[in-house]
């Protein structure tokens, strides 16, 4: 029987682009480990993605997990876009190439290996793990004061 696993995952930048930081939560039959990291040059969109990398990267074996991201655009990449994207070469409706085609066939291989929800949270909406990942992934920008 595959281990059930809650993943909350946050991006943050400074700029963007910009510094920035990524957080994740994993919560597996009641122990919680979290996880940060950052990049100095990077975007928003990529630390939200990373996250979620991170987290499914962590895991040591193939797990049922729900991925809880504020972030619209994982969501709606990982539910509904990437069809297409695979379909045509990893290229948008008007033909230009993906944006952060790296990480998202990255987070397609790693879907792969694990069964995967997406769920859609609201951030700043005082949403105790989603502000638990905000904190990891702002604190996790590099050259961050405090």
């Amino acid at each position: 029987m595959m281990d059930e696993v809650e993943l909350y995952t946050d991006g943050a930048c400074s700029g963007n682009p910009g510094p920035g930081g990524w957080g994740a939560l994993l919560v597996c039959r009641g122990t919680e480990r979290e996880i940060s990291g950052g990049d100095p040059a990077t975007t928003n969109n990529r630390m939200e993605l990373m996250a979620v990398i991170a987290g499914l990267s962590a895991l040591k074996k193939p797990c049922r997990v729900t991925v809880h991201t504020d972030s619209q655009y994982v969501k709606n990449g990982m539910t509904t876009w990437i069809k297409g994207w695979k379909k045509n070469g990893f290229r948008t409706s008007s033909g230009t190439s993906v944006k952060n085609e790296d990480l998202w066939r990255e987070l397609d291989r790693l879907s792969t290996i694990h069964d995967v929800a997406w769920k859609w949270i609201r951030g700043h909406d005082g949403h105790v793990e989603n502000e638990r990942v905000d904190a990891l992934a702002r604190g996790a920008i590099p050259g961050r004061k405090g």
